[in-house]
């Protein structure tokens, strides 16, 4: 449990404000290094309410994708703060079992500000006019349909918060709990848990599961890139099954920063409460 933290001692000296965008990069950088640290015995639960009430008041949104384990961290959220923004990324490819169990979460919960982030039409025509540039080239295809809608949405935003786990795959097993996106804050309260503490949590709190979880769906994106696993099988083995890719791409690390580097594309024709006891 951490006690009232000290902003002087968590960012080495903002003293709760905001700093100018000029010196926001490196001063987010060091904030984020002295807050993970701050935060290494802490609750996920206490993190994210430090993060929305005290480290970026009105200009902190969470982002889901409301797939298999999402229902534990807008638990969390919803506990806190359940008018905190939660952007989910409409591809436009979801599954519709994912779209409704938005909804229910939604409801459920008492999230009061779901905010769909769409890809530009403009994009999908130039790039995508069939539909099936998945297809040819997933990476692209997430590009526009998942990087560049976000990078706009969260133009407002100092701060995001997400429910990646460093269990799920190899590339986000020295995950921090707090890391610098850009020039902004990124918050991983659940990283680390576990999938059997996520599980536990999801049973005590008689949390609903997505309705495909029961299916071998254990882990759930756009539907034309994800399959069932078998019992045997990662979690995460059904996304982009087949393909070198483990990413969509709006988390990647390099340097122990997060880093989306979105280039221009000519398209044709033109140029907790967890788990009783469970720390972070």
């Amino acid at each position: 449990m951490v006690d009232d933290p000290n902003p002087e001692q968590a960012s080495g000296g903002r003293n709760g404000a905001t700093p100018g965008r000029a010196a926001w990069p490196e001063a987010a950088s060091l904030e984020a290094a002295a807050l993970d640290r701050l935060f290494a015995g802490a609750s996920a639960e206490d993190l994210i309410a430090y993060a929305v009430r005290d480290l970026a008041p009105g200009r902190a949104a969470v982002v889901s994708s409301f797939g298999a384990d999402s229902v534990v961290l807008l638990h969390l959220v919803s506990r806190v703060a359940p008018d905190t923004p939660v952007l989910f990324i409409d591809t436009a490819k979801h599954f519709a079992e994912t779209l409704a169990y938005r909804d229910t979460l939604a409801e459920r919960l008492g999230l009061v500000d779901i905010r769909s982030v769409t890809p530009q039409p403009g994009r999908l025509a130039a790039l995508d006019p069939d539909g099936d540039l998945h297809r040819r080239d997933a990476d692209l295809c997430c590009r526009i349909r998942k990087q560049e809608p976000l990078e706009t949405a969260l133009a407002g935003f100092d701060l995001w918060i997400n429910g990646r786990r460093r269990d799920q795959t190899a590339d986000r097993e020295a995950m921090p709990l707090v890391e610098r996106d850009g020039d902004r804050l990124k918050i991983n309260p659940l990283a680390g848990w576990a999938a059997s503490e996520i599980a536990a949590y999801r049973t005590i709190h008689a949390l609903p599961r997505h309705p495909l979880s029961a299916k071998g769906y254990l882990s759930v994106g756009c539907a034309p890139c994800t399959s069932p696993v078998a019992d045997d099988e990662d979690a995460r083995a059904g996304r982009w099954r087949g393909r070198d890719k483990t990413e969509c791409g709006i988390h990647i690390a390099r340097n122990g920063e997060t880093v989306r580097v979105l280039r221009p594309v000519r398209g044709r024709g033109q140029d907790g409460d967890g788990v009783p006891g469970h720390k972070s």
